[in-house]
């Protein structure tokens, strides 16, 4: 006698929740794919993150969700997606702590450019001796996002589990496994200058500020386009003068408080799906 077959139809009040996010999920994906590393797509980005972890609320907070996590083995799941929680909170904010260093640095040289020239060459130093040093904390925090993104991005082998537990675990590590790759793309938009097709990591460890020899190279990010012009405006560059630079410092303090605004909203989805995921392993 054959075996009676499960089905794997989601409940008709979970299944549409479900489908929402998959489909943000890819759209959210295919946006990021498909968008150059400026500031206005990184805040399109982090706007979409962050409508879905709203969405991801709907999920955890629903009743079917709750009960068929209410067994031992599914909090364990809940657990580990409560831990990489921790990470995405550290990572977000140390996003954050480099914004508001790198506005107070620009912010700073807006200040010494308009005061004296005599004072622009000190300014200019410190300016570029403060992203050599971003560039390092940057470099650590890639790597800690490496670790969580292999994490993520394991295979669930939880076959004994009911299907509906998989489907909602699935997307929760799914929108981690996203967020770890956005916060890549902030990180590397802060510290790379110039566009090349290496890999996020081996970008910030074989790029170098850009020189003058460099000008010829396509800046893409707001970033880069003030390296350049600082660069030269310290070598004395006739086509680069005060003015413009001012110019690209104003557009760059623009761009971080709007991606300030943006990691804000994200931080406190973050905060609250911590706090979600917390409610889901009290009795």
């Amino acid at each position: 006698m054959a075996q009676p077959v499960r089905s794997i139809s989601l409940p008709s009040r979970l299944n549409p929740i479900s489908q929402k996010i998959e489909s943000e999920l890819n759209k959210l994906r295919t946006c990021r794919s498909s968008s150059p590393l400026g500031s206005e797509s990184l805040l399109i980005n982090l706007s979409g993150l962050a409508d879905l972890f709203n969405s991801i609320e709907e999920l955890v907070q629903s009743q079917l969700t709750q009960q068929a996590l209410n067994h031992q083995q599914c909090k364990a799941l809940v657990e580990e997606t409560l831990e990489g929680s921790v990470w995405l909170l550290d990572s977000c904010g140390n996003a954050r702590d480099l914004l508001l260093a790198m506005k107070q640095q620009v912010q700073d040289l807006q200040s010494a450019l308009r005061r004296t020239k005599s004072s622009i060459d000190s300014s200019v130093h410190a300016y570029l001796c403060f992203r050599k040093k971003a560039k390092k904390n940057v470099a650590k925090s890639l790597g800690e996002l490496k670790k969580m993104e292999t994490r993520f991005g394991c295979l669930l082998h939880l076959l004994d589990v009911d299907y509906n537990v998989l489907i909602v675990i699935k997307l929760l590590r799914e929108l981690s496994a996203l967020t770890v790759s956005m916060f890549q793309s902030l990180f590397v938009f802060l510290s790379m200058p110039v566009t090349t097709r290496w890999s996020l990591v081996s970008k910030l460890k074989a790029v170098t500020f850009a020189t003058a020899s460099e000008k010829e190279q396509k800046v893409h990010n707001e970033v880069g386009t003030v390296d350049v012009a600082l660069c030269s405006l310290h070598k004395r560059d006739a086509k680069m003068d005060v003015k413009k630079v001012q110019l690209r410092l104003e557009t760059l303090c623009c761009s971080i408080t709007g991606l300030e605004t943006g990691l804000e909203r994200l931080f406190r989805c973050l905060l609250q799906h911590r706090v979600s995921l917390l409610n889901l392993l009290t009795p």
